[in-house]
């Protein structure tokens, strides 16, 4: 092939040659005249697609395009005068340069082409503990939620920017692991079909990513609920599959060179919206396919995330619907994926706040008729065995990427029955192998999650705060 290139490009140039000695015979002034490219250098991302560079040049000039790389098209490869050329690259493929040679009988111009892409696979500072040793060292979690994830940008919920003051009082507070939830379409630049995300925001999500690993932590970076665009169904099914492939794929190759201490996590609470039911086999069997293409398409940028570990989810993040419906994707390395569920149980003591008749929770309540009747610690211990054997026996860790209980200011006494929640919800994750991972979302108004003041690191609510980490 290269060889055909070179003739080429020789009869090309011998061409042009006798073009320009018969433009010159015509035309006194051609030593005056003027040929340029406005491109020196072309990037293209893992998804390709077209880019133009523009040829400035005397109308009697003519000149042609080349390339030894077979990968690159153009809509043409020769012109006169002023001109413009339409360079295509494919979809990804192993990283990989070129270089475009634009030339006339006297001149060339080169540009230098470059794609992202796969890299060779790289398990240095990636650790040999399985994901379930992982989970072991990972501690007790925290989430830095209703920020990055805030459709609209990192304020629109009314939380500041997280700063790096912020996440040295988590770490003072105890914790080991800090789950970031991103709404990572607030950064696509446009919905070309390849769904670019910006460069600022992948840089303002890799500051937040720092300032955990300054500190010695674990962060885990998801794709948030992120506008609801992750539907479940064979009617989304193609749509979804390929767009988080293409968001994944920009995510890894950035984040690519990071250690072991970077998790990426696929999805969150994936579900049909509205419908919080057991699912059908459309919804868990679309759902599983989610799970298997963001495995994929981290695998296949190579790096360091040939071994990263990799967080997937149960549909809805709901216990049950995870050990009766999820299906563990097929992976390229052994013992690097976790299995993610939440915990929110029972409804009416931790979420529901339409009214606080269930305020007290648990073996120490005393009021019958302000309980929710059931969900207190023989049910915990129940549902986190499920996973303990379903899961972590089986060789997968488990994150439990968010657990909590609305603050009930405005009942006395109901403190007393949160921290105990948390307490024991804590320590029975930390017993059957699960990582627990607080929610947090920034407010500490009455019925609201908010822990620390994210200006300043101060904790709201420190005797919650100790329940759950002195376990």
């Amino acid at each position: 092939m290269k060889a055909i290139n070179s003739i080429l490009k020789i009869t090309a140039l011998f061409v042009l040659m006798i073009g320009f000695a018969s433009c010159n015979e015509d035309d006194d002034n051609y030593g005056n005249g003027t040929f340029s490219v406005d491109i020196n250098d072309l990037n293209f991302s893992d998804c390709g697609g077209q880019a133009t560079f523009n040829v400035t040049a005397s109308p009697y000039i003519t000149w042609g395009v080349s390339s030894e790389a077979d990968w690159l098209t153009f809509s043409s490869t020769s012109g006169a005068g002023n001109g413009s050329i339409i360079i295509t690259a494919p979809e990804m493929g192993t990283e990989r340069t070129a270089v475009v040679t634009v030339y006339t009988a006297e001149t060339t111009h080169e540009i230098q082409v470059f794609q992202e892409g796969a890299i060779e696979a790289d398990p240095s500072e990636m650790s040999d503990y399985t994901s379930v040793q992982l989970t072991e060292i990972m501690g007790v979690g925290w989430n830095v939620g209703n920020s990055l994830e805030s459709i609209g940008g990192e304020t629109a919920w009314g939380n500041p920017e997280i700063n790096q003051d912020l996440i040295d009082a988590v770490k003072a507070a105890g914790f080991n692991t800090v789950r970031i939830p991103v709404a990572w379409t607030n950064y696509i630049e446009e919905d070309n079909g390849c769904y670019t995300i910006s460069e600022e925001g992948l840089t303002r999500v890799e500051e937040v990513v720092n300032y955990v690993l300054s500190n010695d932590m674990f962060a885990i970076v998801n794709n948030h609920w992120d506008g609801g665009w992750m539907q479940p169904t064979y009617d989304q099914q193609a749509f979804v599959n390929d767009k988080l492939s293409k968001i994944w794929r920009q995510i890894a190759m950035h984040f690519r060179d990071y250690d072991y201490h970077l998790i990426f996590a696929g999805s969150n609470e994936v579900m049909v919206e509205g419908d919080y039911g057991t699912p059908t086999e459309e919804y868990y069997t679309v759902q599983n396919s989610f799970n298997q293409t963001f495995i994929s398409a981290v695998r296949a940028t190579g790096g360091r995330n040939a071994y990263r570990y990799l967080t997937v989810q149960g549909f809805n993040t709901n216990i049950d619907h995870t050990v009766n419906f999820a299906v563990v994707p097929e992976d390229t390395v052994a013992n690097r994926m976790l299995m993610e569920v939440h915990y929110y149980d029972p409804y009416q003591f931790t979420l529901e706040v339409s009214n606080d008749n269930a305020w007290q929770w648990g073996a120490i309540a005393t009021d019958p008729s302000a309980t929710s009747g059931w969900g207190d610690e023989d049910w915990l211990e129940t549902q986190f065995a499920k996973m303990e054997t379903n899961f972590v026996n089986q060789g997968i860790g488990v994150i439990l990427g968010e657990y909590g209980a609305s603050y009930r200011g405005e009942v006395e006494g109901a403190e007393v029955y949160r921290a105990y929640y948390y307490q024991k919800t804590t320590e029975s994750a930390l017993n059957h192998g699960m990582v627990p991972v607080i929610w947090d979302n920034g407010y500490p108004d009455n019925h609201q999650m908010g822990l620390f003041n994210r200006n300043t690191g101060e904790e709201y609510f420190p005797d919650i705060i100790d329940a759950a980490i002195n376990n």
